[in-house]
């Protein structure tokens, strides 16, 4: 059967390649039968030149791969290798950039071996532990935790007594206090301060911690007519700061303050003044007046406490024209409280020309005939300056203040210098013993002697009619009346007992003896208030009266009831009920 199937095939391709030849030849009939024969070679050659090349093909493409293959895997080693030495080369650069660091801080560490580290608050990253205590109180501080910031800060002093901090570790505990606010607080702030400035007084935040110490009795400061404790104080530190410190850029803020304060201290002086004035106590009122203008000139009332001080000394004239002195005491009282007066309103037309009571000086210098002066161009220009930069209160403000303790500084000026330190003060006794003195002195020298003389006046007889009346300045007109010093034992120099002061006779002087010795007087007789009745058993007037002492033994007559009052009766009626 196989046979039969291969000799089938082989025919039927016989068959068909004989169609094939036999059609060429058919139509083409100049093609001889050698033509088959080469298209026969030609696909012979056809077929083993295409299977030549397919082995050839096959042959270049295996080696092609082999190569490929080999090529690969030696890019691949190569690429390797590279890597790997460069990552050997960079640990080797790594390692070498370190060992140079190292050296390098190493370096620096011997350089700076007995020398202070740099100021750790340049360096934000900086992680020493004084920088660390400082930093955490400073965030406690910030969040209102000031119990916790001045544990921080106390312990940053006791552990590292040698830091750069402690200086700002010192005066932030005095502002911990001072932030917290309250009396104690504040008194614990103002140590504080003291602390720093005693521990630390070059340092430029010296004058920040004197200025606090000030504005602390600043806030405290009441109004000018309750208690000036704080004010004096804060006058006090303001004072303190500008001399201790006069190249602080806190100065001129000082200097403002000091203005606002002594307009506090000006204005009490002026009330405590005007309160004697007004009531006439004229020494008094002059001491205070006095000081206000010396020591505050910068106030705004100076020119009214001037007018009150030169009105005083006037009323003062007018008491000593009325005075019983002589006319040479009163001549040299006149003439230096004239003087004084006329200096008073001077003052206010050469210092205060612009003010409210220029003119009212003005008129009273013409009314004590005394010479009218006249301000220079550059005291118009101060006062001016001084009255531009005062400021004014409105009616609602006025009223608003009786509700605020502390004072109202608006009226304050804020140009012009300060006084930083207070000339002397005037004083009412020293005043009044001032007068004393003079009147005595005029005394003196008119009666030639310091002895006062006495006299005696005649009283056991009626003044004459249309006598005039004593005065003290009249001569003495009994003659040898005693001076003070002289004998003044009861008996008079002159042996006459008549011109004898009985206030000035010695109490122990022995009585006068024989006639001239008189019996003394009996008492007055003691009378009784009811009569007696007119029927006594005894006979006789029952209206005898006591004669002696002896008397006040004898019994009563017992109480007629016909004769007794009747408030007496109602009183025994009384007593019966009990």
């Amino acid at each position: 059967m196989f046979c039969r199937a291969i000799i089938t095939v082989v025919v039927g391709l016989m068959l068909t390649s004989m169609g094939s030849a036999g059609q060429s030849n058919s139509q083409n009939p100049s093609t001889a039968p050698g033509q088959a024969q080469s298209s026969n070679n030609a696909q012979a050659q056809n077929s083993n030149n295409s299977q030549a090349q397919n082995s050839n093909n096959t042959q270049a493409q295996s080696s092609n791969n082999t190569q490929a293959q080999s090529s690969n895997s030696a890019q691949a080693q190569n690429s390797n290798n590279a890597q790997a030495q460069n990552s050997n080369t960079n640990q080797a650069n790594k390692s070498s950039q370190t060992k140079k660091n190292q050296t390098a801080a190493n370096n620096k560490s011997k350089k700076k071996i007995g020398k202070k580290a740099q100021n750790p608050i340049a360096n934000v990253d900086s992680k020493q532990p004084d920088k660390v205590l400082f930093d955490r109180a400073m965030d406690a501080l910030k969040h209102n935790k000031y119990d916790v910031a001045r544990l921080s800060l106390q312990t940053l002093i006791n552990t590292y007594p040698d830091s750069e901090y402690i200086a700002r570790a010192k005066l932030a505990i005095g502002d911990s206090w001072y932030q917290e606010g309250g009396a104690a607080a504040m008194a614990q702030a103002e140590s504080e301060y003291k602390d720093f400035i005693t521990f630390f007084p070059n340092m430029p935040e010296a004058a920040e911690a004197q200025m606090k110490i000030a504005d602390i009795h600043y806030g405290e400061m009441e109004k000018a007519d309750r208690d000036p404790t704080h004010a004096k104080r804060a006058e006090e530190e303001y004072r303190q700061l500008i001399l201790q410190f006069p190249d602080s850029k806190l100065v001129p803020q000082a200097k403002q303050r000091l203005l606002e304060v002594q307009e506090v201290l000006g204005q009490r002086e002026y009330l405590i003044g005007h309160f004697y004035f007004v009531r006439e106590s004229y020494p008094a009122a002059i001491a205070r007046l006095q000081s206000v203008a010396d020591t505050y000139p910068l106030y705004s009332g100076a020119d009214q406490a001037l007018y009150e001080l030169g009105t005083a000394y006037e009323r003062e004239c007018d008491l000593i024209r009325r005075a019983k002195l002589p006319e040479s005491a009163k001549g040299v009282l006149l003439k230096q409280y004239t003087a004084a007066a006329s200096a008073a309103y001077d003052r206010i037309l050469t210092r205060y020309p612009l003010e409210e009571r220029a003119g009212d000086a003005n008129k009273r210098l013409e009314a004590l005939k005394q010479p009218v002066p006249k301000a220079t161009p550059q005291a118009v220009a101060q006062d001016k300056a001084e009255i531009a930069s005062r400021g004014s209160t409105g009616t609602i403000g006025k009223v608003m203040e009786n509700f605020h303790k502390g004072p109202n500084v608006t009226e304050a000026t804020k140009v012009g210098e300060p006084t930083l330190v207070d000339p002397k003060q005037a004083s009412a006794p020293d005043l009044v013993r001032a007068v004393t003195t003079s009147v005595s002195a005029s005394l003196s020298n008119l009666n030639g002697t310091s002895q006062v003389s006495v006299e005696r006046l005649d009283t056991t007889a009626a003044p004459a009619e249309n006598a005039p009346v004593p005065r003290s300045d009249a001569a003495l007109s009994v003659a040898g009346s005693p001076a003070v010093g002289g004998p003044m034992n009861g008996t008079p120099a002159s042996g006459n007992t008549n011109n004898v002061i009985p206030e000035l006779q010695n109490d122990l002087q022995p009585a006068a003896s024989g006639a001239a010795a008189e019996a003394p007087e009996k008492p007055p007789a003691q009378v009784n208030d009811a009569a007696a009745p007119s029927s006594s058993p005894g006979g006789g007037s029952q209206t005898a009266a006591a004669g002696s002492s002896g008397s006040a033994q004898a019994q009563a007559a017992p109480a007629n009831p016909n004769t007794e009052s009747s408030s007496k009766k109602k009183k025994k009626k009384i007593l019966g009920i009990f």
